[in-house]
C-alpha cells in the first residue's frame, strides 16, 4: 500500500498547539474516554463499573494522554490520508497503553486492566483488538475531535486561560492524591505501618476497601 498525500483539511488547527489547547484536549478526551469505556463494559459484559483513573471526577488519564500524543505526533501524517492516521494512531495508542500498564504495576503493584483472556495479547497489557480501537480513535480525533475542539477554543466566547490554569491545578492535585493513596495501599499490602501524619491520614481516609470499591476492576498483583 502506497501512501500519497491527500488534500489538506479545510478547517484550520494550530500547527504547534500551546498548553491551553493541549490541556482542553486532555480534559475532554479523558471525560469522553470514561464514557466510552463505561458504555462498552456495560454492553459487552453487562457490568457497570467506574472507569475513571482518579479519585475525584470522571477522568481517564490514558485517554487524555492519548489525545495529546495523537495531536503532537500524528499531525504530520494528516496529508497522507486516513490509513496513515489509523496505523499511526494504533502504534501510538498501543505503546501508550503498554507503558501505562507497566508503570501502574511498577509503582503501585496494581493492574487496572488485563487482556490475558483476549487473543493476540502481549503480556496481558495490550491486544490486537484494542490496537484497532486506538487506530479508530486516532482517526476520529484527528479528523473530527481536534478540529472541532480548536474551533470552540478559538471563538470569542471561550474558556478563559485563568479558568484553564485553575482546572489544571485541580487536576494535578487530584492525580497527586490518587497516586499517594495507591502508593500507600501498596505499602499497607506489604505490612508497612504509617510512618507520618500524611500516611496516617491516607489510611483513615482512603483504606483498601474504599480504593478497591472505587477502582472496580483493579487487581493487586505483587
Amino acid at each position: 500500500m502506497t501512501l500519497t498525500k491527500a488534500r489538506p483539511a479545510q478547517r484550520a488547527t494550530p500547527a504547534r498547539p500551546d498548553f491551553y489547547h493541549l490541556f482542553w484536549a486532555f480534559l475532554c478526551a479523558s471525560v469522553v474516554g470514561v464514557f466510552i469505556e463505561t458504555v462498552f463494559m456495560l454492553l459487552a459484559w453487562g457490568v457497570l463499573m467506574n472507569r475513571s483513573g482518579v479519585l475525584y471526577g470522571p477522568f481517564s488519564l490514558v485517554w487524555g494522554a492519548g489525545a495529546v500524543l495523537f495531536t503532537l505526533l500524528l499531525y504530520r501524517l494528516q496529508p497522507y490520508g486516513a490509513w496513515a492516521l489509523f496505523f499511526g494512531g494504533a502504534a501510538v495508542g498501543t505503546a501508550l497503553e503498554y507503558f501505562c500498564s507497566w508503570l501502574q504495576e511498577a509503582l503501585f503493584g496494581l493492574r487496572f486492566w488485563s487482556y490475558d483472556h483476549m487473543p493476540l495479547n502481549l503480556n496481558g497489557r495490550v491486544c490486537l483488538l484494542f490496537s484497532f480501537f486506538w487506530g479508530l480513535a486516532a482517526l476520529v480525533w484527528m479528523r473530527l475531535g481536534w478540529p472541532a475542539l480548536c474551533a470552540l477554543l478559538d471563538r470569542p466566547r471561550r474558556p478563559s486561560r485563568r479558568m484553564t490554569r485553575v482546572l489544571a491545578v485541580l487536576l494535578v492535585l487530584d492525580i497527586a492524591l490518587t497516586a499517594a493513596a495507591l502508593l500507600r495501599m501498596d505499602q499497607r499490602q506489604q505490612g508497612a505501618p504509617p510512618g507520618n501524619a500524611v500516611e496516617a491520614f491516607l489510611d483513615r481516609r482512603y483504606p483498601d476497601e474504599r480504593l478497591l470499591r472505587h477502582f472496580t476492576d483493579v487487581k493487586y498483583i505483587r
